[in-house]
């Protein structure tokens, strides 16, 4: 693993030494731009972090010898049921052929259950890596020059410990007679930490299958997440960091929050939703008591409507940034009351009900500054206008997480700074002049006036090695940049008024 100096120094050799075309060098070379910014940046990270056991369907056979296990019968009832927890394999093969055929994400939590376990670990796995958001970004974030990452998980085994980046900037909190340390994750870890995996199944666009005499082709590559919830877990942080949560905050720039999808509605001591809902408000308040840092909430396929209204009314009121795809910002508009409206985004994917969706969220919810939105075509988001980026400079801050997310798509996973090369050489997907012109239109509009829209076409790759963790790729890499740019503005606004 390289540390800071080597990293500067590749970042150093990549300007000098970039060939590629106009377009393609001039992202490149404000990507570069804002990595360099990135040294001053601190974050912290809470809440998931896992091991990811991945299944790759490199054909339809693979998934026909799957469904020979079951009654077709039995299996389409299941489909029509939409069953929102695995409790039997049968819920499983369901829910994966709904999502082969319809092309979307999906993350379906599975009950604790031995004999299901047992079921899903006779499954050959082609991999095993790092997950969960807090695992995905951390691993993302150390290689893009921050200063420091300190990621928090409530379960931290010795398997999962190992898969962290070995890097000086990534660094796990523990406190230690009273006294806040900062850790490699290697050296943090707990023996009697539960191990948390979730199943992953990955499948590429075309991918041919039949379901009885039904031929089923799926539209898009994307995957399906089984996700292990362990009663052991509780997404909240111990009492001895919670008191040092102040202290973290004072030496972050900002913070970024996910796994909230992973509270129960009860757990076997009798604790609830409602219990760990308040703790995860007390974090916040705790993190900003002494230094307000920008808070990015990354939102989630969230199955539980209850729980999804409960972070809608409980975590956003508390949070800066937030950050979701389109599915879940029609989920987060659903439970705020605008059902209707929901039911528009999910059937037609316009960007001019997304663009509409972000603006309620804005209006409802005064503290925040910025909602993102990445869909399979584009990243898009909205503030007000008197937000000190310009919508060129929010551009820039998006370019970067298309060339993260293509990166990403492209080779698998990104493990040095030289890698975004190949990131930048994906070009935009066709769709941008359309983009560019709705957008356009858009800002025009009397209705957005008072508002800055910025939108970038995603760099499509027509078979990902990798879809797992593109969402949490863009969104961290859109809000780190943002964060960045916003505190040189803020410093250069107080240095020459």
């Amino acid at each position: 693993m390289k540390n800071k100096n080597d990293i500067k120094k590749s970042i150093n050799e990549i300007e000098c030494n970039n060939n590629m075309g106009p377009n393609q060098d001039n992202s490149y070379s404000e990507t570069i731009e804002l990595i360099n910014n990135f040294s001053n940046i601190s974050v912290f990270l809470a809440y998931n972090a896992n091991v990811d056991g991945i299944k790759f369907f490199k054909d339809g056979r693979e998934v026909e010898e799957l469904i020979n296990h079951f009654d077709i019968e039995e299996i389409i009832e299941t489909m029509e049921k939409y069953p929102r927890k695995i409790k039997s394999p049968v819920d499983f093969i369901a829910r994966l052929i709904h999502c082969m055929e319809n092309g979307k994400p999906a993350e379906i939590p599975i009950v604790e259950d031995e004999s299901l376990n047992n079921w899903f670990n006779r499954i050959k796995y082609d991999e095993e890596r790092i997950g969960g958001q807090v695992g995905i970004i951390s691993n993302l974030l150390s290689l893009l020059n921050l200063k420091r990452i300190i990621a928090y998980t409530p379960l931290l085994s010795k398997k999962q410990s190992e898969m962290f980046n070995d890097s000086d900037n990534l660094l796990y909190p523990v406190v230690i007679d009273g006294k806040l340390f900062l850790k490699k994750p290697k050296e943090a870890y707990r023996e009697e930490d539960p191990l948390k995996i979730n199943r992953i199944f990955e499948y590429k666009q075309n991918l041919e299958f039949f379901l009885g005499e039904k031929k089923i082709t799926t539209p898009h590559a994307n995957r399906l997440i089984v996700a292990s919830r362990p009663d052991k877990l509780r997404i909240e942080i111990g009492e001895d960091l919670k008191k040092k949560l102040p202290e973290i905050g004072e030496i972050v720039d900002c913070a970024i929050l996910s796994g909230y999808q992973g509270i129960k509605e009860r757990y076997s001591d009798g604790k609830d939703d409602h219990y760990y809902i308040k703790r995860a408000r007390e974090d916040i308040d705790l993190l900003k008591r002494n230094k307000d840092i920008k808070i990015h909430l990354e939102f989630a396929s969230i199955q539980s409507k209850r729980l999804r209204k409960m972070i809608v009314d409980n975590i956003i009121p508390k949070v800066d940034s937030l950050g979701m795809d389109e599915t879940e910002i029609a989920n987060v508009i659903n439970v705020m009351g605008y059902g209707d409206f929901s039911n528009i985004i999910l059937k037609n994917s316009r960007i001019e009900d997304v663009v509409y969706a972000s603006k309620i969220l804005l209006e409802e919810h005064d503290n925040l500054e910025i909602v993102q939105v990445h869909t399979l075509y584009y990243i898009m988001c909205l503030c007000r206008k008197d937000n000190l980026l310009s919508e060129g400079e929010l551009e820039k801050t998006l370019d970067l997480a298309t060339i993260l997310a293509g990166t990403k798509a492209k080779l698998g996973k990104i493990s040095n700074i030289e890698d975004l090369k190949e990131g930048a050489k994906i070009p935009y997907n066709k769709h941008e002049g359309i983009f560019k012109k709705v957008i356009r239109d858009l800002r025009k509009s009397p209705e957005y006036r008072d508002y800055k829209i910025a939108l970038v076409p995603s760099r499509l790759v027509k078979n990902p090695k990798s879809t797992v963790g593109l969402g949490d790729t863009i969104s961290s890499g859109a809000f780190i940049g943002y964060v960045s740019m916003l505190r040189d503005k803020i410093i250069n606004k107080n240095n020459y008024g």
